[in-house]
């Protein structure tokens, strides 16, 4: 069966729709302060993420640090649900951009796949101990409905 990494067009397809939404957060009001001036390699880290995510290469946990440095960059964020809400918004915006795939399985997995993330980001930002963190550890592998 086809990955959802093979389905969004691999990594250039998911470099496009990340580099276009990464845009429209650095652009953002609300979520402009959590993400600063942007970093060089915050395209490159969330793009390995989202491929990795979708079963593409490993290379975010074998190379960039893997779910560990995600814990610890949303650590303190304290992000809000009207932030984590924005995040969605702009996520599904910038797959309509990137001329992602709109069939209704792959959108559907998207939106879950956005929904899920944000909701573990936004937990692990106010998280005071390591008690309080959402309890994965590792980068998930997300799947669609098969027909």
């Amino acid at each position: 069966m086809e990955t959802l990494f093979e389905h969004a067009g691999g990594h250039e397809g998911l470099r496009r729709f990340i580099d276009l939404f990464y845009s429209s957060l650095l652009a953002d009001p609300l979520l402009q302060p959590l993400f600063g001036q942007g970093q060089p390699t915050h395209v490159d880290r969330l793009t390995a993420f989202t491929a990795e995510t979708f079963g593409g290469p490993d290379t975010f946990t074998r190379e960039m640090g893997g779910f560990s440095h995600l814990i610890d960059v949303h650590r303190h964020l304290k992000i809000t649900e009207e932030q984590r809400l924005r995040f969605v918004e702009l996520y599904m915006a910038a797959a309509d951009a990137a001329g992602l795939p709109a069939d209704a399985p792959f959108r559907q997995a998207l939106r879950e796949h956005v929904e899920f993330g944000t909701e573990v980001a936004m937990r692990n930002s106010h998280a005071r101990t390591d008690d309080e963190l959402h309890p994965l550890r590792e980068v998930p592998r997300w799947d669609w409905p098969t027909p």
